[in-house]
């Protein structure tokens, strides 16, 4: 195995050397069906492929192999993507800011990885950000301005929370076009303690200035996607306990990977829900889509089971939110559990 994991890493060096990033993924866009399928496969397969070390890392067609790459930081004060807040005037058709669909893992597992997906994007031919009046009408905004976002539920406490009474932990694996510079974006974990009281964070965390403390992890490069593309884009998290936890962002030819230690918040020790969906772009901004999309959300979990897990309505963490129509959803077990829904307008 570790002779050919050797061979593996040499062939990722010399394919990421020989095929730029940009160049693959317009390259993506005048494939054939069967290229395309190649493609999809491969995305599938690097999901299951862990990365050698924290780190950032990225890896293109055909290799199956990481090649690191330098990782990038975000200022302590660059955007956050808020919690849910209570908002009476939200349309019913607004899914996000807890109007939402999650997967819960079944009894006592716990989840492990989460991979997020859109088996079938139609009518999509524009996407617009737009500021949210409750949230201060904050955010990236303007037109393929949104975000991709696994998050965790944040109901449960751990050590991270230094025994602050009501303080719970929330993770969120993240994508978002022009996060930290124009014409490009992060893929990242965000990290809250929420509830931790006051203003004094702990070290490596600033405060929301509502008693919650922030921070993000180091980022790693992607390109901007237009949301007309969202069906070939994938978004998986993983937590180890004791290890490291990852995001790995997946569009056509090419796959990025950022991870960090688990003791950051100790996701892995309480992970029960995850929600995943193409909401705004930070600052709790609307994802605006035109009239007559409809997009399918899968979300699959792996939590050492193969029972079904439970599609809960009316949940979900984040603030962040699209102006599309819930339909219903439908969980299924087996080797890949996983619920799957539709939102349309």
């Amino acid at each position: 195995m570790q002779s050919k994991f050797k061979f593996a890493l040499l062939a990722g060096l010399v394919s990421a050397v020989c095929v730029p990033a940009a160049f693959a993924a317009q390259a993506d866009e005048q494939l054939g069906p069967i290229s395309q399928l190649a493609r999809q496969v491969w995305g599938e397969n690097m999901a299951q492929v862990p990365t050698p070390a924290a780190g950032c890392f990225h890896a293109v067609y055909p290799s199956n192999a990481w090649l690191q790459v330098a990782c990038k930081q975000l200022t302590p004060h660059t955007h956050t993507l808020p919690p849910k807040v209570k908002l009476s005037h939200l349309q019913p058709e607004t899914a996000g800011n807890g109007n939402d669909y999650v997967l819960q893992a079944p009894g006592s597992s716990l989840i492990s990885k989460t991979i997020g997906s859109f088996p079938s994007v139609t009518g999509v031919t524009s996407e617009t950000g737009v500021g949210v009046a409750a949230y201060g009408g904050g955010g990236i905004l303007g037109p393929n301005e949104y975000s991709l976002q696994i998050n965790s539920q944040f109901t449960s406490t751990t050590s991270a929370c230094k025994g602050h009474s009501g303080c719970t932990v929330w993770q969120q694996a993240v994508y978002a076009p022009d996060y930290a510079t124009t014409g490009s974006a992060a893929v990242f974990w965000q990290y809250w303690l929420i509830g931790y009281g006051g203003t004094s964070c702990p070290s490596g965390f600033g405060s929301d200035g509502s008693g919650d403390c922030y921070r993000n992890s180091s980022y790693v490069t992607a390109p901007d996607v237009p949301a007309t593309s969202l069906g070939s884009l994938k978004l998986q998290g993983t937590a180890t306990s004791g290890g490291n936890d990852t995001v790995t962002f997946t569009y056509g030819s090419n796959a990025y990977s950022v991870s960090g230690k688990d003791s950051v918040l100790y996701l892995a020790t309480v992970w029960k829900q995850s929600e995943f969906n193409v909401v705004g772009n930070a600052g709790g901004s609307e994802a605006d889509f035109n009239s007559g999309s409809s997009i399918t959300v899968k979300i699959a979990g792996t939590y050492g089971s193969t029972t079904a897990p439970s599609c809960i309505a009316n949940d979900g963490s984040t603030g962040e939110s699209n102006n599309l129509n819930l339909g219903s959803c439908s969980a299924v077990g087996g080797s890949s559990p996983y619920v799957q829904f539709t939102e349309s307008n």
